[in-house]
């Protein structure tokens, strides 16, 4: 075997410890705030269902269909709670990992970046819950056609609302995905905003597809994510304008 082999294999096994060592910190770290929240798990449980049982007619209620929904609602409730009460800390651990393989400029790239997503998600979940979900379900309520009693699964409710969450805190990431497009040279400043009226028109395709059925809850995602479009173009213009010839060498 050449030096080089001999060189690489020891390597490839230090990145594996290392990885090894971040994954288990990870789940470590999730493990505990899980087994911290189940004892609070049915008040986490509550404390979502709010926002629907404002909402419900006189003599609605959640209803468990399922023998065993009672229990297994709540848990998976608290493993998504404790899944992003974690966030940071899982990114942590796979920032440690990829880090020292990056340069410095891309390591001061890559730092705000982390910190303006898990903000940004955690922006668009509780827009999501505080403005939208109420909303929502305020319009479910008033559609419901006379004789019908709104009582929803709590199985089938975790599971709207989580995708609501998921969308919407994505759906924040916007500002994000335009700068790293921007810093990869994919698009510029002032392509995004030549796109902008197309831009505009897929956020609305997008509220539309994601959104339940009435204007007012698309309206709510379509106007922030138009809002955070013009912040990405802001920020993808301060990351053009550190690119510089010399970037890629440092």
């Amino acid at each position: 075997m050449t030096d080089a082999a001999h060189t690489a294999e020891p390597r490839l096994i230090d990145h594996l410890i290392e990885l090894r060592v971040r994954l288990l910190r990870a789940v470590a770290g999730l493990f505990v705030a899980l087994l911290a929240l189940l004892p609070f798990a049915n008040k986490l449980y509550a404390f979502f269902a709010a926002p629907l049982l404002a909402k419900l007619p006189a003599g609605g209620q959640l209803i468990a269909v399922e023998v065993a929904s009672p229990f297994f609602a709540p848990l998976k409730l608290a493993f998504f709670v404790a899944l992003m009460a974690t966030m940071p800390w899982l990114l942590y651990q796979t920032w440690a990992f990829v880090a020292p393989g990056l340069y410095q400029r891309e390591k001061r790239l890559a730092a705000p970046l982390l910190v303006s997503a898990v903000a940004l998600f955690y922006a668009g979940c509780a827009f999501a819950f505080f403005l939208v979900l109420p909303t929502v379900f305020g319009f479910l309520a008033k559609v419901t056609p006379d004789g019908v009693a709104m009582m929803t699964d709590i199985n089938a409710y975790l599971d709207f609302v989580l995708v609501i969450f998921v969308a919407f805190g994505l759906s924040f990431e916007l500002p994000v995905a335009m700068v790293i497009a921007a810093a990869l040279g994919w698009v510029t400043p002032a392509q995004l905003r030549e796109a902008r009226g197309y831009a505009i028109v897929g956020v609305f395709i997008i509220a539309a597809v994601i959104t339940p059925p009435d204007v007012v809850s698309q309206l709510m995602l379509a106007i922030p994510m138009c809002l955070l479009y013009e912040v990405g173009i802001i920020a993808a213009g301060w990351v053009q304008r550190d690119r510089t010839p010399g970037a890629a060498a440092d």
